[in-house]
């Protein structure tokens, strides 16, 4: 019983591992235009000074009112 169950484990094996497996491979390649926003040409140094100059332009602006309404 033994001999014939070992038997037939290896004839199992042996016609299982010999099976032609075919998969099918399907590839797809599909082409994607992707539009990215340009990136700032400025720094952090740029646009901070820009938001700088902003305040003190106002500033002076007020400062500028102020004085011409002395008259």
């Amino acid at each position: 019983m033994k001999k014939l169950f070992i038997l037939i484990s290896i004839a199992s094996l042996a016609f299982g591992s010999c099976r032609e497996k075919k998969t099918e491979t399907t590839e797809i390649i599909r082409e994607v235009k992707v539009e990215t926003p340009e990136p700032d040409q400025e720094g952090i140094l740029e646009r901070t000074a820009k938001e700088v100059d902003k305040e003190v332009n106002q500033e002076i602006d007020k400062k500028i009112d102020e004085i011409g309404n002395d008259k």
